[in-house]
């Protein structure tokens, strides 16, 4: 039996919950093209015939404007270390800039590199973008990959389960995450959010479930300021109902959530907000 971490790693938006979700053949991890959407470490199990693959699927390096952006980087530099495997995931649509840069210097030379997003590029630019990738780092091997149509995504499993090491089951052999329930349902109305409101508020955004009392559930929307709170609401209450309805959508049949907005100023700045929202 082989058994061992997997962290995945990149600046925001390259992709890399999508290729978590590829992977494991379900939703593990919420997706949205504004970047930074992953807050939070977010481990996705894959086991197969002799071999378990627990993966970590990470917020996006970038340069903080916010404790919650420096926060967040902590966290995704916190998940490089004792685990077995890094995947460096570029996108194959963007050029390589700074940002790459610094993640490739951070990562270890027995990464992996996945250039993501094949399928939006030309077979050129993918070939350009693996020239620029081997210019990062001394990577042991790269993949190109679409974590949205598949391609490429089951050969490059295969190698990362080659390369765990001998080990038990780390997880039972049926989960496929280990995010709590609450978590999940509160990080669920965010990417409806999100999805609904575009770009007019994505980083003012925090969700978090205050109460559970199946199947009653209570998610509280934090948003910065009243004008934010116009918006998450909506004219007539249109926005928030829109994101109720997509919510339930993806939860268990019987579901009953109830959606309220409140201000709470300045949160991404608030040591003390920060962790009670589990940042």
């Amino acid at each position: 039996m082989k058994s061992g971490f997997a962290t995945l790693v990149g600046r925001p938006n390259v992709g890399k919950s999508t290729l978590l979700n590829c992977i494991l053949g379900q939703k593990v991890s919420i997706t949205s093209p504004v970047a930074q959407t992953t807050r939070n470490q977010v481990r996705g199990v894959l086991t197969r015939p002799h071999v378990q693959v627990v993966f970590v699927d990470t917020p996006g390096i970038h340069k903080p404007r916010t404790l919650l952006g420096a926060r967040l980087n902590d966290s995704a530099t916190d998940a490089l270390g004792g685990v077995d495997l890094t995947l460096l995931v570029l996108d194959a649509t963007a050029p390589v800039g700074r940002g790459d840069r610094f993640v490739a210097g951070l990562v270890p030379a027995s990464a992996i590199c996945v250039v993501n997003k094949t399928d939006a590029a030309s077979r050129a630019q993918v070939l350009q973008q693996l020239q620029a990738a081997a210019g990062l780092g001394e990577f042991d091997e790269f993949f190109p990959v679409s974590a949205r149509t598949g391609a490429g995504v089951e050969a490059l499993v295969e190698v990362i389960a080659e390369r765990m090491p001998d080990g038990p089951l780390l997880y039972p052999e049926d989960m496929v995450t280990d995010v709590p329930e609450a978590f999940w349902v509160a990080e669920l109305v965010r990417e409806q959010l999100l999805a609904v409101t575009h770009d007019e508020v994505p980083h003012s955004i925090a969700c978090r479930v205050t109460e559970w009392d199946w199947p009653h559930i209570r998610c509280e929307i934090l948003v910065e300021r009243d004008s934010q709170k116009g918006i998450v609401i909506g004219r007539n209450g249109e926005v928030l109902k829109q994101v109720g309805i997509r919510a339930r959508e993806q939860l268990p049949e019987g579901a009953f959530l109830e959606l309220f907005v409140k201000v709470d100023r300045n949160w991404q700045s608030r040591p003390k907000a920060l962790e009670r929202l589990g940042y």
